[in-house]
């Protein structure tokens, strides 16, 4: 049982509250996958975290409440330079992010990664991670405001493209920025969590041997000519960081670790730019469903006796 300090919000607490999401949570429930906060008991033969242990949890929902029930093996011990925000807001995002650019995309130093949806909690970690791989980062967000804020998470260079895209102009004309910003060479990596009419522009700009990450469809699911993946010999990847955290727990723990050493050197660091009290949680729920929202936003619980 984990007393709650704070829990992320994220884009699968809105597609769980719908049903969208590819497991669907047991009535009654409240969202909230991801939480930080200290541990005040643990079942039978649980040895590890022990109580008044400083963790995360991954609770899949339920994690926009006081307490939480979650196993054992979801726990993550939260370092002593991490405050609680800090870690509410840090696993699945960085973990995400991490997953897809260095385990499945094993992004170089030197190469260039495209960053859709630069200013969301998943973009601005993975502008962050690229940095701190040795990448060249193109940031690419839906307005000024957008660009700029992934622009001061360290992103080397940007385009803003239009909030829609759906005739042929405006899909040349979005062509059109990914060629000015990308050059010739193009980007050898492609970080699209948005998807939409944006992904098959994007992949026009793909670099020979690319690496397109699939993450998620903010914009919705796109139809994309799979004779790009072979005119560019680009690999197309389905980015599933749940799954690889169920099947492959040690290089899962692994990764945890090489992101906390990344947080300790001052390398990554969560943005977190609103925080709501537990009775306003609906509003951060309704915030992530306008698309307005840049970098992190994670609930606060009150206070307790177990929650320092």
């Amino acid at each position: 049982v984990i007393s709650v300090a704070a829990c992320g919000v994220n884009f699968p607490d809105l597609l769980f509250i719908q049903d969208l999401y590819q497991v669907r949570a047991p009535r009654p429930f409240s969202p909230g996958a991801e939480v930080a906060g200290v541990v005040s008991e643990v079942g039978q033969g649980v040895t590890a975290p022990r109580v008044g242990d400083r963790v995360i949890g991954r609770s899949g929902w339920g994690g926009m409440a006081e307490k939480v029930v979650v196993a054992a093996d979801r726990c993550t011990p939260i370092p002593d330079e991490m405050p609680f925000d800090h870690a509410a807001a840090f696993i699945f995002t960085y973990a995400t992010a991490y997953y897809a650019l260095h385990t499945r995309a094993k992004l170089g130093a030197g190469e260039t990664v495209l960053v859709l949806g630069a200013s969301g909690g998943l973009g601005a970690a993975a502008v962050e991670i690229a940095k701190a791989l040795g990448a060249r980062v193109i940031a690419a967000a839906s307005t000024a405001a957008k660009l700029s804020f992934a622009l001061s998470k360290g992103a080397d260079a940007g385009l803003i493209y239009p909030a829609r895209a759906e005739d042929k102009s405006d899909l040349k004309a979005l062509g059109e920025l990914f060629k000015e910003q990308l050059g010739q060479h193009g980007a050898d990596v492609i970080f699209d969590p948005v998807g939409g009419p944006y992904a098959e522009q994007a992949l026009r700009c793909a670099a020979e041997n690319a690496r397109y990450l699939v993450l998620g469809f903010t914009a919705g699911i796109p139809r994309v000519p799979l004779n790009l993946a072979l005119l560019k010999s680009c690999d197309i990847m389905g980015i599933n960081w749940r799954t690889f955290v169920m099947s492959e727990t040690m290089k899962s723990d692994e990764n945890h670790h090489q992101l906390f050493e990344l947080y300790k050197a001052g390398k990554i660091r969560p943005a977190i730019t609103e925080t709501f009290e537990l009775k306003e949680a609906a509003k951060a729920l309704a915030r992530l469903a306008d698309r307005t929202v840049m970098g992190k936003m994670i609930v606060l619980m009150p206070r307790t006796d177990a929650t320092p």
